[in-house]
């Protein structure tokens, strides 16, 4: 499904290929501003940190209901 996205939106796109590759990309129709900026550096921490890639993944694995309440 297409997104139109205001100037003051962005959004983080996450992909799953079939043998559970995921990457991360951002699509904002304003490049500098600051709702860009939050998702790349959003999409920087999903790539580079162990820590919150593996606390993400025992979420997934624990059955946690995506929508649920925080913890």
């Amino acid at each position: 499904t297409d997104m139109d996205l205001k100037e003051n939106q962005a959004a983080l796109i996450l992909e799953a290929s079939a043998d559970g590759e995921i990457t991360v990309d951002v699509q904002s129709p304003d490049s500098h501003s600051f709702a860009s900026a939050l998702c790349h550096a959003l999409a920087m921490k999903l790539m580079h940190d162990e820590q919150l890639q593996a606390a993400l993944m025992d979420m997934l694995e624990a059955g946690e209901a995506p929508g649920g309440p925080p913890n």
